[in-house]
């Protein structure tokens, strides 16, 4: 998404629009923290641009959206990400919670204890942040970070692992352990339509 320019180097506009392209990309946030983010990234990174901040968070959000719009015109009709979405419900029968764009390892601990205290302790847990989902959306690959309910991390000759493995490979999205981490080929293509607060168009949207 970046233009160096030719440089090699990406500038701190483009770094940020990248930012925000990503994140529109990911699908993660609602409208309200789509604008925080962008206005904070905004106002971090281009001091000199702070006073117009949200008028740019408005129209880089606009155009990021845009943009996909056009891109998903031409995405086939099952895309990775929906690969991906079957092959987490199905680890989800496999008492194997799935949490998607979580903050930290430390959310994914919460959830566990969460569940201990009500006696529905998982077999296992898979969890993944928002960088992961960034890198998934520019390299078409997801990490997975796969944990036993006791957070302990899963290794190699787990069962737990061969059977999450089993289930990305049955779904179309190829995956292998390495250094710790469930490696899964998948490009993050979610369609806007999933990522627009309650089905609105790009032009509805309030700045």
């Amino acid at each position: 998404m970046a233009n160096n320019n030719g440089s090699g180097k990406v500038g701190p506009e483009e770094h940020v629009r990248d930012f925000i392209g990503s994140c529109v990309r990911a699908g993660l946030l609602t409208d309200k923290q789509l604008r925080v983010e962008a206005v904070e990234a905004i106002t971090a990174e281009l001091p000199d641009r702070a006073d117009c901040a949200e008028d740019l968070a408005h129209a880089w959000v606009h155009e990021a959206r845009n943009e996909l719009l056009r891109d998903q015109g031409g995405w086939p009709e099952a895309t990775d990400y929906d690969r991906l979405q079957t092959a987490f419900s199905e680890l989800e029968t496999l008492d194997i919670v799935v949490l998607q764009g979580i903050d930290d390892h430390w959310s994914a601990k919460a959830e566990l204890e969460r569940r201990d205290a009500l006696g529905q302790l998982p077999d296992g847990i898979a969890w993944f942040t928002p960088p992961d989902v960034w890198h998934a959306v520019t390299e078409g690959m997801l990490e997975v970070n796969l944990w036993h309910g006791t957070t302990a991390n899963a290794a190699r000759g787990d069962a737990l692992l061969d059977d999450a493995l089993a289930v990305f490979d049955k779904h179309g999205v190829p995956a292998h352990f390495d250094e710790g981490r469930i490696e899964v080929t998948a490009r993050w293509q979610r369609r806007i339509a999933d990522t627009v607060d309650h089905g609105q168009s790009v032009d509805s949207l309030e700045p």
